[in-house]
Order: C-alpha cells, then sequence, then structure tokens
C-alpha cells in the first residue's frame, strides 16, 4: 500500500514508517521539523519505498498524490514549559495542527477513499476520576490550563473525525496514546528520559511532587504494532486505548532506573506539581486486546535496558 505519515520524521512516526516499510509498504513521510528530527529517518532516504515531503500538514496536497492510508500524527507532544519544541511554547502550532490540520488531512482522505487515522492522546481524560481509563470515560479536563492547547485540541480532533465519520463517510479511527518510550524519544522533559539521562550523567532524578503520582509506560515497538493494528484491523469510528495497563509510580519508576543503569542516584524532589499534571494514569486496553488482538509484550525493565544501549551509542544530549 501507500501509506502517508504525518509527523513522520518524529520520535513515534519515524518508527512507524520503518515498520510500514519493513513489511512491504511504500511510505510517505511529511513533517515541518517544527519538532521533528531529520535524524530520525536518515536511514531511510536510500530506500526505494520511502519519500520525504518536508511540508505542513495544513497544507492541502497536490491532486495527482494517491495513497490508501493516512496516519496522522502531527503534533508537539512535550508538556515542559522550559523545552522550546513544547506544546507549552508552541501553543498556536499545536491547536493547529490538531484542529486545522485534521480537517484538512480528514478532507484528503475522504476525497481519495483512504483509511485514516487520528493519533490523540490519553491526556484527553485529563487529570482522571475514573481508575483506569476507559475509552467511554469523558474526561476531567481544563479548558484553559496551560496544558489545555494540548487536551482540548486533541479533544477537537477527535469530534473532527468523528463528523468526518458519521456526515462524510470518512473511514477513520482514533487512538489514544498513553506514555511511551524508546530509542529516539528527544529529551524533552518527559520523565522517563529525564531519569535515565541523569542517571547516566550521575545527576539526581527530578521528582515533582512526592512522586506517588502514577504512569504507564509502553515500549515504542509495542505502540507502533499497536497503532497499526487500529489501522487495519479496527473499525470505522471506533476509538482505542493504546498504553501498556502496568502502572508505576515515579518513585517505583526511579528505581528501576537506578537497576538498570547500575547508578544509586539520589531523587531531587521539587516542591509541587505542575498545573492540570494527572495525578494518575493507567490504560484499560480491553478493547483493544478484544477487538485488535494486540497487548504490550515488552516489560519495563526490558525496555529501559535497551533505552539505555541506544543512549550509550549516541552523543548524549544533556538531562
Amino acid at each position: 500500500m501507500r501509506i502517508i505519515v504525518t509527523g513522520g520524521a518524529g520520535f513515534l512516526g519515524s518508527h512507524l514508517c520503518d515498520k510500514l516499510i519493513e513489511r512491504g509498504d511504500q511510505v510517505i513521510a511529511i513533517d515541518n521539523f517544527l519538532t521533528g528530527d531529520p535524524g530520525n529517518i536518515a536511514h531511510l532516504q536510500n530506500s526505494p519505498d520511502f519519500q520525504f515531503v518536508e511540508a505542513d500538514a495544513n497544507e492541502a496536497f497536490p491532486e495527482d498524490l494517491d495513497f490508501d492510508q493516512l496516519y496522522h500524527l502531527a503534533s508537539p507532544a512535550s508538556p515542559n514549559k522550559n523545552n522550546p519544541q513544547s506544546y507549552i511554547a508552541l501553543p498556536f502550532e499545536t491547536m493547529r495542527v490538531n484542529s486545522f490540520g485534521t480537517w484538512n488531512l480528514c478532507e484528503e482522505a475522504g476525497a481519495r477513499g483512504a483509511k485514516f487515522l487520528f493519533a490523540s492522546t490519553s491526556e484527553t481524560y485529563g487529570d482522571p476520576l475514573e481508575h483506569p481509563q476507559k475509552e467511554t470515560y469523558k474526561g476531567n479536563v481544563s479548558t484553559t490550563g496551560p496544558r489545555s492547547v494540548y487536551d482540548e485540541s486533541k479533544r477537537f480532533g477527535e469530534t473532527i473525525t468523528a463528523a468526518f465519520v458519521n456526515h462524510r463517510k470518512l473511514d477513520g479511527r482514533i487512538i489514544r496514546i498513553f506514555n511511551t518510550y524508546g530509542p529516539r524519544m528527544a529529551a524533552d522533559g518527559r520523565v522517563v528520559i529525564e531519569f535515565l539521562l541523569a542517571a547516566l550523567q550521575n545527576q539526581p532524578l527530578p521528582v515533582f511532587g512526592d512522586g506517588t503520582q502514577t504512569r504507564s509506560f509502553c515500549y515504542v515497538s509495542d505502540l507502533v504494532d499497536g497503532i497499526i493494528a487500529a489501522m487495519d484491523k479496527g473499525d470505522k469510528g471506533e476509538i482505542y486505548n493504546l498504553g501498556n495497563p502496568n502502572e508505576f509510580s515515579l518513585l517505583e519508576l526511579a528505581e528501576v532506573v537506578k537497576k538498570v543503569t547500575g547508578v544509586n542516584s539520589q531523587i531531587q524532589f521539587a516542591e509541587k506539581l505542575p498545573v492540570d499534571d494527572p495525578l494518575r494514569r493507567c490504560p484499560d486496553i480491553t478493547k483493544a486486546r478484544e477487538k485488535l488482538g494486540w497487548e504490550p509484550k515488552v516489560q519495563l525493565e526490558e525496555g529501559l535496558k535497551k533505552l539505555v544501549v541506544y543512549l550509550q551509542n549516541i552523543p548524549r544530549p544533556q538531562a
């Protein structure tokens, strides 16, 4: 098949391109390098099945561009206010790609009779009052807080996708991605990469609040398998949680990081949690198991070991 991946030079997008090409598809990656990294796709440049187009997902496609599937992964994703590539630092670009961009891509996929997948996020659940979170949970999200430019634009992107499915017969589906880690992660403030980089540099591990807040961590190869399963096996108009249901507190994560790095780093507590930072986050993946035949295989310690090897063999960014 001919497949378009927006955000194809990003962390998840580049791994998705790898997997699609590996199985024999022709891939067109689209990215404007707002947060994507050319290094993530450099190894694909000589592949006859890969084409890269530097463009904005908000822009119309050439009329003669035909494709069978479109994965919409383009969006800033880091919540770290100190990162110039975070959605906090890029609020208007984030809102635009998840609203105008999603609308544009639904139009493009619909005009060609192509299947469409919108990559949404577990952030649509906000600081959840239901635990673990099912796809039916409506969320507890601020519309005006610092994270709202991402959370609410992703929610609106879901609304746009659903409207095209219901009213314009788009063959679309939605995934909600939970915390994912692995090679090619940017040092963008998310907890797994910050803990590992700090440990490898013999620095304290930075923990906001008291460290009892929880997350679930999915290794990137598992997540990509889930994304493809949602596109190929997922029903039109449906939503699927994709993530690892094993839940860890940040203090428990810190202990696993110390174990896999062999470094006994201290914990450095910050005064308080960032505004609207969820206290608990864990997916209910019953629907993905039953409908897609998918569940994660890589456990946290194994995945962190793989990421440590990767980090030890590239020029090391600073924590």
